[in-house]
């Protein structure tokens, strides 16, 4: 047959194969049905038995595309027992994908897509930090390393699409979902998102090690009203192209597979049925030739949610007709795209064009040609140590030294005698690892008392440990050990924060979606993650009381934050030594955190999020709009902690900003340059940051933005340059209906190690006819 003749193009290939498909086959192309609900393991260790359900889907119809068959969790009921290794996770996937290919008319393989926000979320895989985590790297190129392996370890073991990276711009942190954002800066984002697409995609979709990208979620989720998971975004048509869509638009220029939708609405229009977000801007403007497939359950909550259709046929229907081309669950499209296309709801070509994207992708992914996974492979690739070891430098990178008096670290093991190591995050393993986390075996997680006892090994200096008290419950029976612990070591490190552990248990979990539920229980320490929103940004439970009383034994107190979103404690801004922001740091992060306690590691990481000083401030984002007003009757709006700000165990000097010339016209670029010299005595990394002001704007433009950012390592006094573009893509204003603009009129030109600490130059920008000399770069 045609469609196989691999010297083609996937476009002809995908139209040739339509020309074969019945109604009911191109219905079975949109669907995605649950991958972990197609089989059940052998108890013997044999290959898995698919269900009888699954073979009767592929039977009538085929099946599309599986969401998570090798996911495992509290939603999918997978556990370390119950699940598969990565060898038999990929043997698991060829027997479904060989049943599927010889049990249908057509042949076509299924599309396997899996959940790796950081990491692949299935037994045996690398556990990454939080994407907030590498977020505070602000270095893209072990970033694109990390997404290179997350690839590797997926796509051999038969996963051929990720649903990530998360590009949504956070904008108020109480937000359940930060932690899986990069921060609250779109530029920065954007960065990210190119690298991902770049790195995991590779040079051809088709090669083995490749893995297709899904940009989420499109658009403005992180711009819901109160930070509450899928609430409606109050924004106007500039401020999202300002903010939210960029990100999207730079992983699109990337070339990024997928798109999905967010579950929330725009201006009373869900995203899932924005004909003007998924098919105006999406590819009519931006050129988007892939693929747009919904979020679980989305179309389902256009009639049982946003209720803005009636039934499921006008659902679908208005999902379709909007641009949605593959449904995630299935259950709407299975049930009623049919009867849609029967009713006039939905045209035949309307059905043609989301079938042939589908079939395009699956031809640009080489499924046709290598529809297996890699047994072999997976035993060999997946969690192998040279991943183990990303993992831990993506957690040194990303922890932020928050605050440091009187030099209280580094702490010396050649010192110290004692120890204590105390608090709810200090050996809890699932506490570190964040949401959409895999079941993980208790060896393969470094805990921050791991980490500690690892480092002082061979020392004669002893810990002591006491969990002190949970995340959220209200008991203080242990915090008379905590104290007695403080009491008796030289130093007390301290490991507050969240957990974004899914909880096993009946009613915990949202069947619709996956997301977790609030619960009152006490046994649960959950207060961060998907579905859990938070009025406030401080400590759960008796934490802070935890804090104080450890503070009265009257020895150095040393805290570290592992966690999914700021925590606002001024009591402890203002009492502890020192601080480190280590949010979720993934299986490696104890030893991370340790080898930075200990000097082994100088901090380098810098915050991606402001972290206000009340909750009231809130939304406070470092690129505020200049009309914000001037303060509160209690505060003014100055953070606690600024965007960009991080400490080091070094210091860093910078020169004036050299610009290449002091007036550039619309249409030219120049740059901006600094050096950076390490003035203290010890060799360390530096975030250099690039903020643009527009001076008088024709709309109103954030006081700030950041436009460019280097990540330079400099052994003690040594200097290095660092300069940046200054173009279009820094100077210009953004419009909803046309192309961004450079308008004439004054710039300042921002640069240093923060958003508050810059060094800064004017730049004019003036018509063209203005300019003196040749076009092009004048630097």
């Amino acid at each position: 047959m045609e469609h196989l003749d691999c010297g083609l193009s996937p476009e002809s290939r995908a139209s040739t194969l339509l020309k074969l498909m019945n109604v009911d086959e191109k219905i079975g192309q949109l669907t995605q049905l649950f991958g972990w609900k197609t089989y059940d393991k052998n108890p013997d260790g044999g290959p898995v038995k698919l269900t009888d359900a699954f073979k009767e889907e592929v039977r009538s119809r085929g099946v599309g595309s599986l969401y998570g068959t090798l996911r495992a969790d509290p939603w999918t009921g997978v556990t370390l027992s119950t699940g598969l290794s990565p060898r038999e996770g990929a043997e698991a996937v060829n027997v479904i994908q060989k049943f599927a290919m010889e049990a249908s008319r057509l042949r076509i393989p299924i599309l396997f897509g899996e959940e790796c926000s950081h990491g692949h979320m299935a037994i045996g895989a690398t556990v990454f930090p939080v994407p907030l985590s590498m977020g505070s790297m602000w270095d893209v190129q072990l970033y694109k390393r990390i997404c290179r392996a997350v690839a590797l370890e997926t796509r051999v073991q038969g996963g051929a699409v990720t649903y990530s990276p998360v590009l949504d711009v956070v904008r108020d942190p109480r937000w359940g979902r930060t932690e899986e954002c990069y921060g609250e800066d779109p530029y920065l984002a954007g960065e990210m998102a190119a690298a991902a697409v770049t790195s995991m995609q590779g040079e051809r979709l088709d090669d083995p090690g490749s893995l297709g990208v899904t940009l989420k979620h499109f658009a403005a989720y992180g711009a819901s009203e109160g930070g509450r998971n899928g609430a409606p975004a109050r924004i106007g048509p500039r401020e999202l192209h300002e903010i939210d869509l960029p990100p999207f638009r730079k992983g699109v220029q990337a070339g990024a597979l997928s798109i999905m939708p967010a579950y929330n609405e725009i201006d009373g229009v869900p995203c899932t049925s924005n004909r003007y977000l998924l098919t105006d801007v999406l590819r009519r403007q931006w050129g988007f030739d892939g693929f747009v497939i919904t979020d679980c359950g989305a179309i389902d909550m256009l009639a049982n949610g946003h209720q803005s259709a009636e039934d499921g046929a006008k659902a679908s229907a208005l999902a379709l007709r909007a641009g949605i081309d593959m449904e995630m669950s299935g259950s709407m499209f299975g049930r009623h795209l049919k009867s849609a296309l029967d009713k006039g709801l939905v045209s035949s070509e309307e059905l043609d064009e989301a079938v042939l994207r589908v079939l395009k992708a699956k031809f640009r992914l080489g499924l046709f040609e290598r529809p297996y996974a890699d047994p072999e492979g997976s035993a060999a690739i997946i969690g192998r140590a040279e991943h183990r070891e990303l993992a831990r430098r993506a957690a040194t990178e990303g922890t932020v030294l928050l605050k440091n008096e009187r030099g209280t670290l580094p702490l010396r093991a050649d010192v110290i005698r004692k120890i204590a190591v105390v608090g709810p995050n200090a050996d809890r393993m699932y506490n570190q690892l964040g949401d959409y986390t895999s079941p993980q075996a208790r060896a393969s997680v470094a805990t921050v008392l791991d980490g500690i006892v690892g480092k002082l090994k061979g020392t004669e200096s002893e810990v002591l440990y006491a969990p002190g008290c949970s995340v959220r419950g209200q008991s203080r029976e242990g915090f008379e050990r905590a104290r007695a612990a403080a009491e008796e070591a030289d130093v007390t490190v301290l490991v507050l924060g969240g957990s974004s552990a899914r909880d096993f248990g009946e009613g915990t979990i949202d069947l619709r979606t996956g997301a977790s539920v609030v619960s009152d229980s006490a046994e649960s320490d959950m207060d961060c993650g998907e579905g859990i929103d938070r009025v406030t940004l401080r400590l759960s439970g008796v934490q802070l009381e935890l804090a104080q009383h450890l503070k009265q034994a009257g020895k150095p107190l040393v805290v570290v934050y592992i966690n999914g979103r700021p925590i606002v404690e001024p009591w402890i801004d203002g009492h502890a030594d020192a601080i480190l922001e280590a949010w979720y740091p993934g299986q490696e992060g104890g030893n991370a955190i340790a080898d930075l306690l200990f000097g082994d590691s100088n901090p380098s990481g810098k915050l991606t999020i402001t972290i206000p000083r009340h909750e009231g401030q809130l939304p406070l984002v470092y690129n505020n709009k200049r009309t914000r007003g001037k303060r509160y009757l209690e505060y003014d709006l100055t953070p606690q902690y600024p965007f960009g700000h991080g400490l080091s165990y070094t210091s860093f000097a910078y020169s004036p900003v050299r610009l290449g010339t002091e007036s550039i016209a619309a249409d030219e670029t120049t740059h901006a340059a600094v050096t950076v010299t390490n003035t203290g005595d010890r060799a360390g990394a530096e975030v250099v940051q690039l903020y643009v002001t527009d001076v008088v704007s024709s709309y109103t433009r954030p006081e700030r933005e950041l436009k460019g950012f280097c990540k330079v390592f400099l052994e003690p006094g040594e200097s290095a340059e660092v300069s940046f573009p200054l173009g279009k893509e820094a100077l210009q204003i953004t419009h909803p209906d046309k192309e961004g603009e450079v308008e004439p009129g004054l710039f300042v030109i921002g640069i240093g190690g923060s958003s508050v600490s810059l060094n800064k130059v004017e730049l004019r920008a003036v018509a063209s006819a203005e300019a003196a000399g040749p076009k092009g770069d004048r630097a």
